[in-house]
């Protein structure tokens, strides 16, 4: 007896492919980008950290971060699912001014930006924070809660960093994962509220 062909129509649809979107890490010198990237990654992380030498002396500050003994020389890069079908590719960029020419190179192609803030050395994220706002890339900023670091408000990082009030100002702890989530999180709605619609590839959460 011949068998019946199947119903198409009852075959399941296929799994919709997740939407990547690309996210860019950045601050100072020894803010924490490598370990927010390493907290939340859902895969072993790349690093391509170096240790610190005698010839960066008079080129790296390190005021603030003295035991500090290694730096990214070129990215970090993990993985984290924030929610079926929404995956962010994490980008942590080098925080030394002799690295920025990197910077447009690693920006291509992303949606978003985590500007991570060290109260201790606060204008070290001015760069970051003037090269995202040149350029229109939507941005959030992290102020990572350091034991030494001083106790401001977001507010008052919002008013040294002379910020609108569309740009969420967070205080996270990079460390735990959980945190660095929500800073994510946060910066992905704020993509979403940028853009008003789903044209650029971000579902909503």
């Amino acid at each position: 007896m011949a068998s019946k062909p199947s119903d198409p129509a009852a075959a399941p649809a296929p799994a919709a492919a997740p939407v990547a979107v690309k996210i860019l890490i950045a601050g100072g010198f020894g803010v924490g980008k490598t370990t927010l990237v390493g907290a939340v990654s859902e895969i072993r992380p790349l690093q391509t950290e170096e240790l610190l030498t005698d010839q960066g002396v008079d080129v790296d500050d390190t005021a603030g971060v003295e035991q500090k003994t290694t730096t990214t020389v070129a990215m970090d890069f993990g993985r984290i699912t924030i929610r079926d079908g929404l995956v962010l590719y994490l980008f942590g960029t080098p925080g030394q001014d002799r690295f920025w020419f990197m910077w447009d190179e690693l920006s291509y192609g992303a949606l978003g930006a985590v500007v991570l803030a060290d109260t201790r050395r606060l204008p070290d994220c001015f760069p970051a924070v003037d090269y995202f706002e040149s350029r229109g890339l939507p941005f959030v900023v992290a102020v990572n809660r350091f034991d030494d670091g001083y106790d401001y408000t977001p507010e008052e990082i919002r008013e040294a960093l002379d910020l609108g009030e569309a740009i969420p100002v967070l205080l996270c702890d990079v460390r735990e994962r959980t945190s660095g989530k929500e800073v994510l999180t946060t910066l992905v709605r704020h993509v979403l509220a940028v853009h008003r619609t789903e044209d650029q590839g971000v579902p909503a959460l």
